[in-house]
């Protein structure tokens, strides 16, 4: 079984288009989404469609649940930006997505962790910053999941870690965004230091699974400029670069 798992495409067209197409060139017998499907200065709308029409498995992530349940003064950048342009369909389709979801018997899709849609699962967050999580913390918030593979997103960040119980979690990273900032629970960024688009290809081989980390070239210039036009200048750094702004205070809208 072989699977293209992505995440955390936060409205990037561009990027998912890019994504789909290499992984229709490698081959997956199936793709899962990980939620963080629209918000972000770019394009909702479009993104909403692509992902309705292909009916993948997904979750909702942390930005679905708030453009559904905020009131606008409680939302950042981004969710106010999706948030005013989804159509009533499309935020129909958004409130039908589950917060986990088993593919198969072997397999737990989720945002954050089993538990939680704003905790990272393979990142723990600082006062000093955000840093790779130890084992004994995944193996915490993996809880009593019972899968072999436990597939996350939410921190952007391409990681993989085998439990000593032979449980892989896996974050196949970012469609979208590689770069961000975000002042809870303590101000800290992630950079993943080039703008490629992430997902990752989990393939299992009798009981064993293996993942591989897949960097796909796209258009990021053009969905920088048009977050430029959208007046996120931060997102246009972050699309260009996967790195935030080098200034002390820094805000991608997330």
């Amino acid at each position: 079984m072989r699977i293209a798992a992505i995440s955390d495409i936060h409205g990037n067209l561009a990027a998912l288009d890019a994504v789909l197409a290499d992984i229709a060139r490698r081959g997956a017998d199936v793709v899962v989404n990980l939620g963080d499907l629209l918000s972000g200065p770019l394009q909702p709308c479009a993104t909403a469609e692509r992902l309705m029409a292909l009916d993948l498995p997904t979750v909702a992530g942390n930005h679905e649940r708030q453009v559904l349940t905020h009131a606008p003064a409680r939302m950042g950048a981004s969710d106010r930006f999706a948030s005013e342009r989804v159509t009533p369909a499309q935020r129909a389709w958004m409130a039908t997505l589950p917060a986990t979801l088993r593919l198969g018997d072997d397999v737990l899709l989720v945002h954050g962790t089993p538990t939680s849609d704003l905790t990272g699962w393979l990142e723990t967050v600082t006062p000093a910053g955000m840093r790779p999580a130890t084992h004994a913390e995944v193996l915490e918030r993996a809880g009593d999941a019972r899968a072999g593979l436990l597939l996350c997103g939410h921190t952007h960040v391409p990681r993989a870690l085998r439990l000593d119980d032979g449980r892989l979690v896996v974050n196949p990273g970012s469609v979208g965004l590689q770069a961000y900032d975000d002042p809870e629970p303590w101000p800290h960024r992630m950079e993943n230091s080039t703008p490629h688009a992430r997902y990752a290809l989990v393939e299992r081989s009798g009981t064993a699974w293996s993942v591989s980390h897949i960097a796909v070239v796209y258009d990021w210039d053009g969905a920088a400029a048009l977050a430029e036009r959208h007046g996120a200048p931060d997102w246009a750094h972050a699309l260009r670069t996967g790195r935030m702004p080098d200034r002390d205070t820094l805000t991608a809208g997330r």
